[in-house]
């Protein structure tokens, strides 16, 4: 299939690893010039972007910062792909709405939603000069928040309905968006031996590697194995193109079939 992206310009965050990294990759295999923005820029990322940024993207100067680099860097914006999210994981407390604290709170809805409303919206005149695309990472989270921790998965139906609010208002002026919710993917978020997968591992009880062999079948996934960073990409890449030239606003599900509901 031909995406017609040679030439494009792209801003992605969250891009040193995982569904970020795997996004920059295929992207850049497309002919797209990325610029990277990550905490921390990794030699996997440089390989493959055309510019970084090291940045706390959970500030709004940081996301801000990221757009100013990108046209200094790129020229324009083409595509915004908000990819930052999740957490971390050694802050993070598991438990029940009374066990979680409003810091807690504030940090989730500042990296899964403020992040990307902030990113947006310092990118937005150049995507309208552009007639660009907007793809944001949600999380089948959004519609099943009560299996992730406190404040995730409400951030991410906040980031899923900011989305919808884009595409209301500025697909008449010629951009697009749509959001993607990945179920479990095999990044380091679950695989990491630091990551929130260990750490749910630890709190059953069980290895970490058992854990993680064991999700499907606990989360009732109808594939017997978990996403990979490269299968979301590849959405997201399609999302990005021509290809997808009148899909607007609608948020796509990948989690092997984890959510039994149409």
């Amino acid at each position: 299939m031909e995406l017609a992206l040679t030439g494009k310009t792209a801003v992605v965050t969250g891009a040193s690893r995982g569904i970020g990294l795997a996004v920059v990759e295929a992207l850049a295999s497309e002919g797209v010039r990325v610029l990277g923005a990550a905490r921390t820029i990794t030699p996997e990322l440089e390989k493959y972007a055309a510019a970084t940024v090291a940045v706390d993207l959970s500030t709004r100067a940081g996301a801000t910062s990221v757009v100013d680099a990108a046209l200094a860097e790129l020229g324009g914006i083409d595509i915004l792909v908000n990819n930052v999210g999740g957490g971390d994981a050694d802050r993070m407390t598991l438990g029940g709405v009374l066990d979680i604290d409003d810091e807690q709170w504030r940090r989730m809805f500042d990296l899964n939603l403020f992040s990307a409303v902030w990113t947006t919206r310092a990118a937005l005149p150049s995507l309208l000069d552009r007639r660009g695309a907007i793809v944001s990472i949600s999380s089948i989270n959004s519609r099943l928040p009560a299996t992730s921790p406190v404040g995730y998965g409400e951030a991410k139906a906040a980031l899923t309905a900011f989305s919808k609010r884009l595409s209301e208002e500025y697909a008449p002026r010629g951009i697009r968006a749509n959001t993607v919710s990945p179920g479990v993917v095999g990044s380091s978020l679950w695989r990491g031996e630091h990551g929130f997968g260990a750490k749910l591992a630890a709190a059953n009880g069980v290895a970490h590697q058992d854990f993680l062999a064991a999700i499907p079948q606990q989360f009732g996934m109808a594939s017997p194995r978990i996403t990979e960073p490269a299968e979301v990409a590849a959405l997201v890449t399609f999302l990005a193109s021509e290809a997808a030239g009148n899909i607007i606003g609608s948020d796509f599900v990948i989690d092997g079939g984890t959510i039994k509901t149409a």
